[in-house]
């Protein structure tokens, strides 16, 4: 087959077909030339496929049949809808569900947390005996400060949204199993109630919620969805509703996990990049904290209108 004149035959079709591909309105007649046109390029495709394979003429062939079968189908439209539909319904009736599990791990998490901060600001010694009595000089003169500003940002930002994110995909993969949850709940707990401690035995407790609050907000309100939604799997394992079998419940909740954690990349992603930006920025406190909090409480507002009105619609069987 003499390729060139093949091509030179058929390109007007092949170009026409690219415009009705990208068309935004079809009338009628265009939609039946579209179809005509899809039909007669996937035969051609085929005809050069098997009698001359030129890599380049095959893929454009077959990026044009893929795009004319996806206008057809309506595949761009279905996806944007499925989109849609995530986040205005799944994902927030998913976190709004699970917010008694979230909750109590929220308040059982800031009880720690408060009681360490406490107990180590209230008794001096505890910082030498758990860091170290030099590395307690330095976290309150600068590393903590300086912890925010050591990398550029938008490397910190990046940075941030993989710790966070991983940290959340350990609470909802280990859920089944409970006991890892709360071990990693606990060294969160321990990690921010030592360092809020030696913090404010230093009397510099303004810079620890200073720096801390505007992120720490939405961070920790994530990391508290994440557990929360695994430790209702490990719930839905140890003791199932009585209208569903164990594999039944376990099944339903990790679903809820999965829409959980994809859910859960923006957020993560939203609250690296206020850490990375907004926590170390020159600006007074009270607007960084402000910044901070309006993210947070936007981000609660839309779980609870979302999510409730959803599950009013739709109750759980």
């Amino acid at each position: 087959m003499d390729l060139d004149a093949y091509v030179a035959e058929h390109e007007p079709q092949w170009r026409r077909l690219e415009q009705l591909v990208r068309g935004r309105q079809l009338s009628v007649g265009e939609v039946d030339e579209l179809v005509a046109l899809y039909q007669r390029t996937a035969t051609h495709l085929s005809v050069v496929r098997s009698r001359s394979p030129d890599p380049a003429l095959v893929a454009r062939l077959s990026g044009l049949v893929l795009a004319a079968r996806s206008r057809l189908t309506g595949a761009r439209t279905v996806r944007w809808a499925q989109v849609g539909r995530f986040f205005t319904t799944d994902f927030p009736q998913a976190v709004f569900r699970a917010a008694p599990w979230w909750g109590a791990v929220a308040v059982g998490f800031c009880a720690l947390t408060g009681f360490l901060m406490w107990w180590v600001a209230d008794n001096p010694d505890s910082a030498r005996l758990l860091i170290g009595d030099q590395a307690a000089s330095e976290l309150a003169e600068s590393s903590f400060a300086g912890y925010y500003t050591q990398y550029a940002a938008p490397n910190f930002a990046v940075q941030l949204f993989t710790h966070n994110s991983w940290l959340a995909a350990q609470c909802l993969a280990a859920g089944i199993l409970v006991l890892p949850v709360l071990y990693l709940l606990w060294m969160n707990a321990l990690n921010i109630g030592v360092t809020g401690g030696v913090m404010i035995s230093y009397d510099r407790a303004d810079v620890f919620f200073g720096l801390i609050t505007p992120h720490g907000l939405l961070e920790l309100t994530g990391v508290f969805i994440a557990a929360g939604v695994g430790l209702r799997i490990g719930g839905a394992w140890i003791s199932p509703p009585a209208h569903l079998s164990r594999s039944r419940a376990v099944a339903q909740a990790g679903l809820s996990g999965v829409l959980v954690a994809l859910g859960l990349v923006l957020v993560f992603a939203a609250a690296g990049l206020i850490e990375a930006f907004v926590t170390p920025a020159p600006l007074p406190t009270w607007l960084r904290v402000g910044i901070g909090a309006s993210v947070w409480l936007a981000f609660l507002g839309y779980v609870v209108t979302c999510g409730s009105r959803r599950s009013r619609r739709h109750p759980l069987s």
